[in-house]
């Protein structure tokens, strides 16, 4: 019996934590609040209002919204990355002076020293025959005893 395996589903939803609440929002919301107390001992009534709405605002942003079924974090990252680029992109390479001496050099090569190929000689057509027949038998069909020799004088 083939083994089975469980297939892990929806492993791009993130983990809930409490209610419909997950990990990262639940960390971002903590992250907002723990700013939010900070800008309440730094500011005054009014600008502490004014902070508190835009961290609270930029927050829930962050944990909540979705682009195009992406978080938020990940349309962000990707709309920076688009702006920081340039949008026209133009390669223009610019050799370096010590690029076109060495393209602009002559180089000399030394020529190898002709080698003849070495070749095998061909077997003849018998010990070819001889070879075939024993290969398509199965090794039912033996090599005589004059052929084996002529078989072991030739190199391979």
């Amino acid at each position: 019996m083939p083994d089975k395996y469980i297939v892990p589903q929806f492993i791009e939803n993130e983990d809930k934590i409490l209610g419909p609440i997950t990990v990262r929002q639940f960390i971002l919301g903590l992250v907002s609040v723990f700013i939010i107390f900070i800008e309440y001992k730094v500011f005054t009534f009014g600008p502490f209002i004014a902070a508190a709405i835009f961290t609270a605002g930029i927050g829930g942003v962050f944990g909540f919204m979705k682009v195009n079924g992406q978080p938020f974090h990940i349309f962000f990252l990707n709309f920076v990355q688009t702006i920081s680029q340039p949008s026209l992109r133009v390669w223009d390479k610019h050799q370096t002076d010590a690029e076109l001496r060495l393209i602009i050099k002559p180089q000399t090569i030394a020529e190898p020293e002709e080698e003849k190929p070495r070749r095998k000689p061909r077997p003849g057509s018998s010990h070819l025959r001889d070879l075939s027949l024993t290969v398509n038998t199965g090794g039912v069909y033996e090599v005589e005893e004059g052929m084996e020799r002529a078989a072991e004088e030739l190199p391979m």
